[in-house]
């Protein structure tokens, strides 16, 4: 049997035994509303009708490109995408410190949800990982720097195996690419929405410890390769961190215009690699559809299919949706740009330009749940084995709702910039970039009224999440 062989099998088995684990986890707990939103303090309603916010916001992405129609200067965009300021080199002490603090926060997020109050709220591993991580850490990567690589407490745990045991590190196959990543990121997001992990310590503490073993064994047997490739978490930070306004480089750090590494990316993204950024862009507006009246109503619509097979049905449907318009828009934008260059590469070189949306996205969808329930983590960190009897929740004013719309349109806006940017570096001329962009606007304007219109839905509850 050839090593590419025995390689490809064990990479088989590892992905199988995480899916293996998500399964039964969701089969085996009962079907609920219980994603990061059932702690509360997220969205609510925008109180504005709907068909107005839908309209007015995509119009303005819609009038942002004929505003950028009138840039076709290469030299003026690639003043803002081109231009950055080192800032000096990261301090190894400090990285230290990171990757010793990953370590304990897992450690710490085993100990409360096996250990800590059976109520979420009052649960610190819960706050931790819904309002600590996913919600203030994600924010802190596409906002500030991705610092995700050092914290990371599976890759330092791996990696100080492997150097005390002098494991041989494999080579993952070529042919599996990142395609188990999407498989890994469109089951997470699955799981989290048909099990109760954010009201559930104990449900939390298995998908966690499940999550620990595969990824464990991936980067024991394949080192690096398996969070370059299969780790979906870590292609998550890393995608969202080329937005971010400071760069981790191999010189040190560089402060530049948010997106301009997205816009620098030199290479156009493989098939799996676009497949993995359109995931990420569905399941964080399926993550905030899954809260509101309309998609309760419609699981009652569908009784008795079970709950957790329409969402499933719900996410790989949408994924495979969202994966074929934005293809057929790159074959569209082959014909609009009048070029010999092909679909493939146009659709995977503008594939970076959709990592604004979903930032723009989550910063709507968890901003006001970090606001709402930092008071609640604070409290409880305090004293996380007997934390106070009343837990405060701050509730957002009703105006929070403009913000939240405000950010989505702030990353399609980003979204526009960066896609029109990086036309010029592959279509000569002034016209022919432009037209290249006339599929993808219309795309962006679609996406656009679709997640404004999430966002303006009423929510279970008055909240979403």
């Amino acid at each position: 049997m050839s090593h590419e062989r025995r390689h490809r099998r064990a990479l088989v088995a590892l992905v199988s035994l995480g899916t293996s684990l998500l399964v039964t986890l969701a089969f085996a707990t009962r079907p609920a509303l219980a994603h990061a939103g059932s702690l509360g303090g997220s969205l609510r309603s925008v109180p504005a009708p709907f068909w107005l916010v839908v309209v007015s916001g995509g119009g303005i992405v819609g009038l942002s490109f004929l505003v950028s129609a009138f840039v076709t200067d290469d030299e003026t965009l690639g003043a803002f995408a081109r231009r950055h300021v080192y800032v000096g080199q990261s301090v190894e002490l400090v990285a230290t410190a990171l990757r010793i603090g990953g370590v304990l926060g897992l450690l710490v997020v085993f100990g409360s949800t096996l250990f800590g109050p059976p109520v979420a709220i009052a649960n610190l591993g819960v706050l931790l990982v819904w309002v600590g991580w996913w919600a203030g850490f994600t924010m802190l990567t596409y906002l500030v720097v991705d610092v995700w690589p050092v914290v990371n407490p599976w890759r330092t745990l791996g990696g100080l195996f492997r150097t005390v045991h002098r494991a041989d590190t494999r080579i993952l196959p070529k042919r599996v690419g990142s395609w188990p990543s999407v498989v890994g990121l469109l089951g997470l997001v699955w799981v989290e929405v048909v099990s109760p992990l954010a009201a559930t310590p104990r449900a939390l503490a298995v998908v966690v410890a499940g999550y620990t073993v595969v990824t464990l064994a991936g980067a024991v047997v394949y080192g690096d390769d398996w969070f370059e490739y299969v780790d979906p978490l870590s292609r998550v930070f890393r995608l969202y961190g080329l937005l971010a306004p400071i760069q981790r480089t191999d010189g040190g750090l560089s402060i530049s215009f948010p997106g301009s590494a997205l816009a620098r990316v030199r290479t156009s993204m493989d098939a799996d690699d676009v497949a993995f950024v359109v995931a990420l862009l569905w399941v964080t507006t399926f993550d905030g559809l899954v809260a509101t009246v309309a998609w309760s109503e419609l699981l009652d619509a569908v009784a008795p299919v079970p709950s957790w097979s329409v969402n499933l049905f719900g996410i790989v449907a949408g994924f495979l949706f969202f994966f074929v318009v934005y293809r057929r828009a790159a074959i569209a934008a082959r014909r609009t740009a009048d070029t010999y260059v092909t679909g493939d590469f146009i659709a995977g070189w503008f594939a970076p330009a959709l990592v604004p949306i979903a930032a723009g996205y989550h910063l709507a969808h968890f901003a006001g749940y970090v606001i709402g329930l930092a008071p609640a983590l604070g409290a409880v960190a305090t004293a996380p084995l007997s934390p106070p009897a009343a837990i405060s929740v701050v509730s957002v004013p009703d105006w929070f709702g403009g913000v939240q719309l405000a950010f989505v349109v702030l990353g399609h806006l980003l979204s526009v910039w960066v896609a029109h940017t990086r036309s010029f570096d592959i279509f000569p001329g002034r016209l022919q970039p432009l037209r290249s962009q006339y599929p993808f606007v219309v795309v962006t304007i679609c996406y656009t009224a679709t997640s404004l219109w999430v966002v303006a839905q009423p929510t279970i509850g008055g909240v979403a999440g």
